[in-house]
């Protein structure tokens, strides 16, 4: 039974790779541009921690945009890599700790945020970094309550 998890675990994983692969990388978002590298970088980084947030709900709040939009980009970014804290604590043990896991997380996505930037194919935004960053410790929370019921369960059934 354990090697069919597993294996359902490894396809599950390698299906939602793809998926973000295509997502971060493939999807078009316009962000294709003449102009020089430099000033597309300028252009499309947001460093200011919360502005792009905080422009959302002030968005939600005073009605000023359609709330499918803000809800889309902010709970995507969070469920985006929400995945990535059950399947990477599972398939590399070194990554059941919270530190670990979280500095694996942040250098992931940072990676992501600045090939997205130098590939024109995305902006660096702070405020994503922080939104996936959450996504995968819910992910990551959710695994470690879910094994902890499970040897739980197996310190009752000793």
């Amino acid at each position: 039974m354990k090697k069919i998890i597993r294996l359902i675990m490894g396809i599950s994983f390698l299906s939602y790779l793809c998926a973000l692969t295509v997502l971060l990388f493939f999807i078009s978002r316009g962000f294709w541009s003449d102009m020089p590298l430099i000033d597309y970088m300028k252009q499309s980084s947001n460093l200011v921690p919360f502005k792009t947030i905080n422009g959302y709900i002030l968005a939600m709040t005073n009605e000023s945009m359609n709330l499918i939009i803000p809800i889309k980009n902010l709970a995507g970014n969070v469920a985006a890599f929400l995945p990535m804290g059950i399947f990477l604590p599972y398939f590399i043990k070194k990554l059941n700790r919270l530190k670990s896991f979280t500095v694996t997380m942040i250098v992931m996505i940072l990676s992501v945020e600045i090939i997205q930037l130098v590939t024109r194919r995305g902006s660096l935004d702070i405020d994503d970094f922080i939104l996936n960053i959450i996504g995968a410790l819910i992910g990551f929370g959710l695994w470690k309550v879910t094994t902890a019921r499970k040897a739980g369960k197996n310190a009752v059934n000793v």
